[in-house]
């Protein structure tokens, strides 16, 4: 059984690691960088200052062994949007459920606790596997934007998803 729990700064260490793993990184649309851990808690200590505007989770199990992050950013009271972000540590975890756990878990609270109504995210074109999991939660493809990420030498597109709130089944079990 999975949940998610507010990040905290003991997460770090682990954060840190599997953000200097170049595999995983491939994966998602941000570039390769080397990160110190200093970086990372300046990081932290900025999501600290803007909880206002962003919520970041730990998805962990009930021993509270770390899985991934998820993140809800640039929440926008006044149009009711934000972006959504979602990273597993361990790529021996794919298909385990704990990504399409933690997306409805997520969207479920930025929906019904939040009070947002538009939830959207941009992935890679070539990570079907993420495709598979947003769609099946209920994000709908709305375009691509072209040779918009280069990423290990080459431009490669981001597939742009949203979700709006009357299209989200609700079968999240929202426990925030």
């Amino acid at each position: 059984m999975y949940k998610l729990r507010e990040l905290q700064y003991r997460d770090l260490s682990t954060i840190n690691q599997w953000r200097n793993n170049k595999d995983l990184i491939d994966l998602l649309g941000a570039p390769f960088r080397f990160i110190n851990i200093n970086v990372d808690e300046d990081w932290y200590n900025n999501y600290l200052s803007n909880r206002d505007t962003n919520v970041r989770c730990s998805i962990v199990d009930e021993n509270d062994h770390l899985f991934g992050l998820v993140s809800i950013t640039s929440i926008n009271t006044i149009n009711q949007t934000a972006e959504f972000h979602v990273m597993l540590g361990d790529l021996n975890n794919c298909g385990k459920g704990i990504g399409t756990f933690a997306v409805s878990e997520m969207i479920s609270h930025a929906f019904y606790n939040l009070n947002l109504r538009r939830i959207e995210l941009a992935v890679l074109a070539d990570n079907l596997r993420a495709q598979h999991v947003y769609e099946k939660v209920g994000f709908v493809c709305e375009g691509t934007k072209r040779k918009a990420v280069f990423k290990n030498g080459r431009f490669v597109d981001l597939k742009l998803y949203a979700i709006l709130r009357e299209e989200y089944s609700g079968e999240g079990i929202c426990q925030f």
